[in-house]
């Protein structure tokens, strides 16, 4: 027998045996469990209403799909948590597979937050966009499923009840209407061109609209229309005609139009070719506020049920369900996710897989939305997959790159400095995984851009060497794409020495000739420069590469500038809020002014107390 038959004594045992090991130990309890491989990486979670019952399905030898197959040859040992019930097992197991990412489990990789509408607490509420956590007062409404869908909402909102969207401190100085009054979008409160109990009005209106109760405000504006216009006051007439067709606007522009729904989420699911696509459309107040795609990775042999039902325990994780979802396929466990969902949220969650009607039509539209977007995101993926393999053959790598990073830097003359790193693969940008750097080095020379592309380099490859040491998390880059030429190429190979990492390929991308598109030179270690035909379609896949990483590190740039040129020496001051603030502008003028200041002047605000003044004064002359 030769060395290489001899078999590795020292290898750790996997299989359905090492399984079966543990049905020594295990009772009937609910509980979750994670099968782990050689090397302890989690390959799945789940969860069991009885966990002895659960893990002798997977003792078994045979019987089981391909995919169930592979897991079970690669566990090496086995994790439980037992649990009070079969709703805590379902929690914990979707809280789990979201912060672990199993390799065997499906994955929810699209998971955020959606906008809603917010209508301030105030004595002239503000109507604004909000995404986040609803910690200001006030009320909420959504979620809309997407930006473009509150903007439009919020955009016929104003051309009705003509609500301001300025800012409190914006709205307290202002001593003039601004150009929102002017094109019949605002009324004006911030100079009172409109009563406080006439602008209450508008917005318990707004409200009354966003909360379902919409055709009571048309019955309501119709009429005092007719009243206008009998008292020949044609304008204010034809201002109330415009706000009802703007009205009537946003309800019939929404495509699915619900009679008999008025609270639910439409959840479709389409699978084909081991890719699943999940639509879900947004309906609250009786009105369709939007839709979104989602992309769960999953395998050849995953089924729709098991899809629906991780997807459902992933998206609702960090969201409030609404009282009914609507579902394309019904999944195993219902009952115990209907309960799951409900305990979230304090209040009964409905799920229901209608066969007739007008829910069932509902959802067949969500499933043909689902069936077209999974279509045009697998021509793409396909278009992708081309376009990365003739990467690999331009470059002579091994193998198309799955995972390209690519780097660049923005500053204006060294101020502001900032790395910014875009990734692509198969499925095109992973913005999910875009990262910006704040350039750090003090004794970098302003505008020096090796120095920089070199502190972004050794903090990102720092940071891989201790994330993922074994390269088996899918974090590596197999091709960095670098904005410069030879010495930038010549920079970052230096640093890629310095850690020992010299098997990752690297491209320089440098303007060529006239620094014009189309002329670029591709610069890597050893080998002369070289370029592509002007009319490839991989010159032209680069050109975006690089363009998009241009554009996140100019956008990461403007916004650290912006905040710099925003900040206020006073924002530092404890104990200085909105309103002191502002009255110590308008009683200095300037925030320097402010700092200059005596003890005796800082107590002459209206306002700031003589502790305040000497914190103040403390401030900026102890740690001046």
């Amino acid at each position: 027998m030769s060395d290489s038959d001899t078999p590795d004594t020292n290898a750790p045992r996997t299989g359905h045996s090492v399984i079966a090991d543990y049905l020594k130990t295990l009772d009937s309890s609910p509980g979750v469990y994670r099968m782990l491989d050689a090397k302890n990486a989690v390959l799945y979670v789940g969860k069991a209403r009885n966990l002895r019952a659960r893990v002798s399905n997977y003792a078994r030898p045979s019987g089981h799909s391909p995919r169930i197959t592979r897991m079970i040859r690669d566990t090496a040992s086995m994790m439980f948590l037992t649990t009070r019930t079969e709703t805590e097992a379902l929690l914990l197991e979707q809280n789990l597979i979201k912060q672990l990412k199993p390799k065997y489990n499906v994955l929810l990789r699209d998971d955020k937050s959606f906008p809603n509408i917010h209508v301030t607490d105030h004595a002239y509420p503000m109507i604004r966009k909000h995404r986040g956590a609803k910690k200001e007062k006030g009320s909420y409404y959504g979620p809309f499923a997407s930006a473009g869908a509150v903007n439009r909402t919020l955009n016929q909102l104003q051309r009705v009840f003509q609500l301001r969207n300025c800012s409190d401190s914006m709205f307290d100085s202002r001593t003039r209407p601004c150009l929102l009054y002017q094109i019949k979008r605002c009324s004006a409160p911030c100079v009172g061109k409109i009563s406080e109990a006439a602008y209450a009005e508008a917005v318990t209106d707004a409200q009354r609209f966003l909360s379902g109760r919409s055709t009571n405000i048309q019955e309501k504006l119709a009429a005092e229309m007719q009243q206008a216009s009998e008292a020949m006051e044609f304008e204010r007439a034809a201002a109330l005609r415009d706000r009802i067709r703007a009205l009537t606007q946003v309800q019939t522009s929404q495509g699915i139009n619900p009679r008999t729904v008025d609270e639910a989420d439409l959840i479709g699911l389409h699978l084909e070719n081991g890719q699943a696509c999940v639509q879900v459309f947004f309906i609250r107040a009786g009105q369709n506020w939007g839709n979104r795609d989602f992309y769960p990775r999953v395998g050849e042999d995953v089924e729709a049920p098991e899809v629906l039902e991780a997807f459902l325990g992933q998206f609702y994780d960090t969201k409030e369900p609404p009282k009914q979802l609507i579902l394309s396929h019904g999944i195993e466990n219902d009952d115990l996710m209907g309960e799951a969902l409900s305990q979230k949220a304090g209040r009964k969650v409905q799920l229901l897989v209608p066969q007739r009607g007008e829910k069932a039509e509902l959802i067949e539209s969500a499933v043909r939305n689902a069936r077209e977007s999974l279509g045009r995101k697998m021509a793409e993926t396909a278009t992708q997959a081309k376009l990365l393999r003739g990467v690999g053959e331009a470059f002579g790598l091994e193998q198309p790159p799955a995972r390209i990073e690519v780097y660049d830097n923005s500053h204006i003359q060294g101020a502001h400095a900032v790395g910014a790193m875009i990734v692509a693969g198969p499925e095109g940008f992973l913005k999910n995984q875009y990262r910006k750097f704040n350039i750090k080095g003090e004794e970098l020379t302003p505008g020096d851009d090796f120095g920089m592309m070199k502190e972004v380099l050794t903090r990102r490859f720092r940071r891989l060497l201790k994330e993922d040491p074994d390269r088996d998390k899918g974090l590596w880059p197999d091709l960095l794409l670098i904005d410069g030429g030879a010495g930038q190429v010549s920079a970052v190979a230096e640093i890629m020495r310095e850690y020992g990492v010299e098997d990752v390929p690297m491209v320089g991308v440098a303007k060529g000739v006239d620094r014009d598109h189309g002329k670029e030179e591709f610069h890597r270690i050893g080998q002369r420069p070289m370029a592509l035909r002007r009319n490839d379609p991989v010159l032209y896949f680069i050109q975006r590469l690089r363009d998009e990483a241009h554009r996140f590190a100019i956008g990461t740039h403007r916004a650290k500038r912006s905040k710099a040129v925003s900040a206020n020496p006073l924002d530092d001051v404890a104990g200085v809020g909105a309103a002191r603030k502002r009255a110590l502008l308008a009683h200095f003028g300037s925030a320097k002014a402010v700092s200059r200041a005596n003890l005796a002047d800082l107590k002459a605000v209206e306002g700031v107390s003589a502790a305040l003044a000497e914190k103040i004064y403390a401030h900026f002359h102890e740690n001046g």
